[in-house]
């Protein structure tokens, strides 16, 4: 059933790994992954393509050595393979200027500041994924168990109303 990657972008091996651990609930349902840098993020990316498995979400940091998290959230959301990724920016960093350009030209889904609480991380990661499973996925069911159970429930009632099963 891992068909679907949620990535982990930063910089800082520590708050990756606190980040990972903190997520790693959703495990058994999605690929897990993360990456010290933009370009590593890319190449997980690419492999996970190959191997037929879609971003469905990218938490990111902001300041990075090589590229900023929010021009590489653009560069995803330009990508027709992965514009439908939910981008959450994870970043203590990020100015309003920044924010803005990302919710404006990234399709930014969502903004936590550093440091973070465990459990607002996990409540913001299942609401996007429940979001990006009702958007993308065509039998929800499956994710109903891992992901927001009620909204799921409710995205495969309206689809049989308005398709008159």
């Amino acid at each position: 059933m891992n068909k679907y990657l949620i990535l982990c972008v930063d910089d800082e091996r520590e708050v990756l790994d606190s980040v990972l651990q903190d997520i790693d609930c959703f495990e058994e349902y999605f690929l897990l992954e993360g990456a010290e840098s933009v370009a590593e993020a890319k190449e997980i990316i690419a492999d996970a393509q190959a191997e037929g498995t879609q971003l469905a979400l990218i938490l990111c940091d902001h300041i990075m050595p090589e590229q900023t998290g929010i021009s590489f959230l653009i560069e995803l959301y330009d990508d027709k393979l992965t514009t439908k990724a939910k981008k959450l920016l994870l970043t203590g960093q990020a100015g309003l200027e920044d924010t803005v350009e990302a919710i404006n030209h990234a399709s930014l889904d969502f903004y936590l500041a550093k440091p973070w609480n465990g459990d607002e991380i996990r409540d913001t990661v299942k609401n996007l994924l429940t979001q990006f499973i009702i958007e993308n996925e065509p039998q929800p069911m499956p994710w109903a168990q891992a992901l927001d159970t009620e909204k799921i429930f409710n995205a495969i009632a309206e689809n049989r109303i308005s398709f008159g099963e």
